[in-house]
């Protein structure tokens, strides 16, 4: 009776040792965690801009000048999936008020163009086009409109809400709607031609306009706004911060940019990162820059900077007068993916021997780094804020860049790494051009080639025990 009473108890400290840690607050909804998972996606701005040459309308161009002559939403498409972009956002409506779609709520919109005489819906094409090759859908609409003679008058927001509820419930599932943070200003305002100010947080009734996003369409995730579910990283350069906590507080357009930027170690909310940036110098097209878009090297070093500083990349591509992405836009587009994916494809790591220095337990030992599931990770003791896990490779391997990822379901946990390598006994630190701070989703740093027979990757502090479900090396 006694041994089973002591084989109980071992029985008890066995699995009481190894359940995981607890949660550190905030962590993702599963609808955040699936948009972090897309990493890169389009962004598309076209519309009157395009065909007055200009990047902010005043809104008061003719509805008519909108003619594209050969517009194909198919090859936007196209080009985007061969750019590995997992879906597209498209502006169906920017600050000068133009709609892209025939909207009920006002004149100023694609019904009342040149293009197929009044009868095209640029929305419809775009979502019927995303349907067919596997995109997912999303819509910008400005907030702000400077066509619009009630802007800053309440008529004004049941126009705009009539809009929301136009493009959340006849385009299909949407997986991101932005609202933006441009609002008030100068404008035409159906010819008044003067400076509106208002209240962003609460003129628009932004929770009315989430309740209606999400009761539409219930996984997709929101910009803009007080009631955002992501937040943008406080630059259009395509960087990210080289510290970037998912933790932030509640943002509105109070909040300081270094919170977006940076987000907050202490904060309560979960609002991963998402960097925008165009191809070329402006968000909608111009003939003068087609000498100007963004070099291979550039756009990789926007991926590593983005992507690789735990934020999604929405990178945009201005379409041309013709209706489709100008050619050398494409074609960079393409090359930069092909380039990503051929440095990321031969992982040095994948048939390391792989130890610790502290194990939670059987369920959560370091190899659990390295067997492609990101349903398991590898976790220290509950008092073991910090933690050391090496790679011993069979023969020297050749590497530059290290990916880390930590098993957010459970919180962002990691303030700061480093990297150590060792080649035929002589240890040596690795001098990355990246910043090594915090992890998140997903951490790349970048250093000179080095080559080891041993990678050690030391985590120095973190808000509590380590859980690091993937690290590979390239």
């Amino acid at each position: 009776m006694k041994n089973i009473f002591l084989i109980s108890v071992l029985v008890l400290a066995l699995v009481s040792c190894t359940k995981a840690p607890t949660p550190l607050y905030p962590v993702p909804s599963d609808n955040q965690l699936e948009w972090q998972q897309l990493e890169t996606y389009a962004f598309i701005h076209f519309g009157l801009n395009t065909f007055n040459d200009l990047e902010w309308g005043c809104g008061d161009t003719p509805a008519s000048t909108f003619n594209p002559e050969s517009l194909d939403c198919e090859q936007w498409v196209k080009t985007l999936k061969n750019s590995g972009m997992k879906g597209v956002i498209l502006t169906a409506k920017h600050h000068d008020g133009f709609c892209l779609w025939p909207t009920k709520s006002t004149d100023y919109n694609i019904s009342n163009s040149s293009y197929k005489n009044g009868k095209g819906d640029l929305v419809k094409e775009l979502s019927d086009a995303c349907r067919k090759y596997g995109l997912k859908f999303g819509i910008y609409c400005s907030p702000w409109d400077r066509h619009n003679a009630k802007y800053a008058y309440p008529e004004y927001v049941t126009t705009y809400h009539q809009q929301i509820q136009e493009l959340t419930s006849n385009y299909g599932h949407l997986f991101e709607f932005w609202f933006d943070g441009a609002n008030g200003g100068n404008g035409y305002y159906g010819g008044a031609n003067e400076t509106r100010s208002i209240d962003p947080d609460n003129y628009y009734d932004y929770q009315r306009a989430k309740d209606t996003v999400l009761a539409n369409n219930p996984t997709a995730m929101i910009f803009g706004g007080p009631y955002q579910t992501v937040r943008w990283i406080g630059n259009e350069k395509g960087f990210a911060g080289a510290t970037n906590w998912c933790n932030t507080p509640r943002i509105t357009s109070q909040t300081p940019l270094t919170i977006n930027t940076f987000g907050d170690e202490n904060g309560t909310e979960w609002l991963p990162a998402e960097v925008d940036v165009s191809i070329r110098p402006g968000w909608f097209y111009h003939a003068n820059e087609d000498n100007q878009v963004k070099s291979v090297d550039e756009l990789c070093d926007i991926y590593y900077n983005s992507v690789g500083h735990n934020a999604n990349l929405l990178l945009n591509f201005p379409v041309a007068l013709n209706g489709k992405i100008h050619p050398t836009d494409s074609t960079r587009a393409v090359e930069f993916y092909k380039t990503i994916s051929k440095d990321l494809s031969n992982n040095k790591l994948s048939n390391a021997k792989v130890c610790a220095d502290n194990v939670r337990g059987r369920h959560f030992d370091a190899s659990k780094v390295n067997d492609n599931d990101s349903e398991t990770f590898w976790a220290t003791d509950d008092d073991y804020p910090y933690g050391t896990v090496s790679f011993s490779m069979s023969k020297a391997v050749v590497i530059s860049c290290v990916m880390i990822q930590e098993y957010v379901k459970l919180g962002q946990r990691v303030k700061s790494f480093y990297l150590e390598g060792e080649k035929d006994g002589n240890w040596f630190r690795v001098n990355t051009y990246d910043e090594t701070t915090t992890v998140g989703y997903k951490r790349i740093v970048r250093f000179d080639p080095v080559e080891v027979d041993k990678l050690v990757i030391n985590f120095e502090e973190s808000r509590g025990p380590l859980c690091i479900s993937n690290i590979e090396a390239y």
